[in-house]
């Protein structure tokens, strides 16, 4: 029973130093590149550029993957294209580990209109509810993005992206839904998860 516990203890050992050198090795490249767009810690206030602070580690691992591949097309396709497999998930792993922070509403009107759409989506023109994948926290999961605390400018592109097919994977579901939503629905629903 003690050899057991001894095993247990040196596999935890192990391990917890092996993901202590990758977050390490993450904060290396977020400090030669990541941090020039996304901010040293996933926070920037460029609004061209998604925060990247409390995303979800494997959304973020999945969507390097993607520029790397050439399935996402944008900037980040030669950012994406020195890295490998331990980096991307190292890199997901850092900027989930990092606090989202709260953001200030600008037009809480609108906003509002913006959380009734997200909650409930639009019964008139078949807009599903953003809470029934994003969930009600606009938290995600492994694969959707955490899109609480985004900055509404970025929003408002992806969801312009999806619709024109502009953004070239995810787009299965999303540009369905993007496609059904109005000028003034795009913006208010990301002023409110830019203030969530």
């Amino acid at each position: 029973m003690i050899r057991i516990l001894v095993v247990l203890a040196s596999i935890t050992m192990v391990a917890g130093a092996a993901q202590a050198a990758d977050l390490a090795r993450a904060e290396a490249i977020v400090s030669q590149v990541c941090h020039l767009c996304h901010g040293q810690d996933g926070e920037n206030s460029n609004a061209v550029y998604p925060r990247l602070a409390g995303q979800n580690a494997a959304y973020i691992t999945k969507q390097l993957a993607d520029f790397k591949s050439g399935l996402r097309k944008g900037t980040m396709n030669s950012m994406a294209a020195g890295l490998d497999d331990a980096d991307m998930a190292a890199l997901g792993a850092y900027f989930s580990s990092k606090p989202a922070k709260a953001h200030r509403v600008s037009e809480p009107e609108l906003a509002a209109v913006g959380q009734y759409i997200y909650e409930n989506g639009n019964k008139w023109s078949g807009v599903a509810s953003c809470a029934s994948c994003h969930g009600a926290a606009a938290a995600g999961t492994d694969k959707l993005p955490r899109l609480a605390g985004q900055h509404a400018r970025y929003l408002v592109t992806q969801l312009k992206d999806f619709n024109t097919r502009e953004r070239t994977n995810d787009n299965a579901v999303m540009q369905s839904i993007a496609s059904k939503l109005t000028e003034l629905e795009i913006e208010a629903v990301a002023r409110y998860l830019s203030g969530k």
